[in-house]
């Protein structure tokens, strides 16, 4: 396993507090922007991170479909794993690990349901045949087989062959993560990498703090 034994060089791309901007929001956009320009595979994935009822740790790979208002959002069955611990305990995190440009943004916040409305629209933004897949899983719970889910979906499709549209189930829908801090981390070489932490001020702007690598 070379790979464990591997050193990379980070390179020398500095961050720093006169260049960033004083909006995390903005920030965020315009790395994101240079993401999907370098074309990083899926620029928009992100690794959500919960909790459970007896506080064990679980995480997993989600794509991010909205960023405004304040939020990161993205979409859940409210029925799964982590729908429903996001509901018992709201505390999550949101790690976007773009390795190839040696950057990754940390995001701690606080999770709710998005509006109905918001979630209308995300499910209509979705290929029929993923919004026949969301309707056939039950999401994170046990399956006999992989037949036996490709069966449930082709029900599903010959239940809805005569609409336009598939309707958007009630469990289904937006979650909006309003962050505490958010944090933009630069590789460096030697390691000693750049990390500056944005959190909220009290007079509803942010402040900018540098941590050690």
């Amino acid at each position: 396993m070379d790979s464990l034994e591997r050193h990379t060089d980070y390179g020398s791309t500095p961050l720093d507090e006169s260049e960033v901007s004083s909006d995390p929001f903005e920030q965020f956009a315009l790395w994101l922007d240079t993401a999907e320009r370098a074309e990083v595979y899926e620029p928009n994935a992100m690794v959500v991170g919960t909790v459970d009822a007896e506080a064990r740790p679980s995480s997993r790979t989600v794509l991010l479909k909205g960023l405004g208002g304040g939020a990161f959002e993205f979409v859940t069955n409210y029925r799964s794993a982590k729908g429903l611990q996001l509901d018992g305990n709201p505390a999550v995190s949101l790690l976007f690990p773009w390795y190839a440009l040696h950057r990754q943004v940390i995001v701690l916040g606080s999770a709710s349901r998005g509006t109905p409305e918001s979630s209308d629209a995300l499910w209509a933004s979705r290929p029929r045949e993923s919004q026949l897949a969301s309707i056939a899983s039950e999401q994170s719970q046990p399956v006999g087989s992989r037949a036996a889910l490709e069966h449930r979906i082709a029900e599903m499709d010959r239940e809805f062959v005569a609409t336009d549209t598939v309707p958007r189930p009630s469990w289904w829908g937006a979650m909006r993560v309003v962050p505490r801090s958010i944090e933009f981390w630069q590789g460096r070489t030697s390691r000693i990498h750049d990390r500056l932490r944005y959190t909220p001020t009290a007079d509803g702007g942010w402040g900018i703090e540098r941590l050690q690598p």
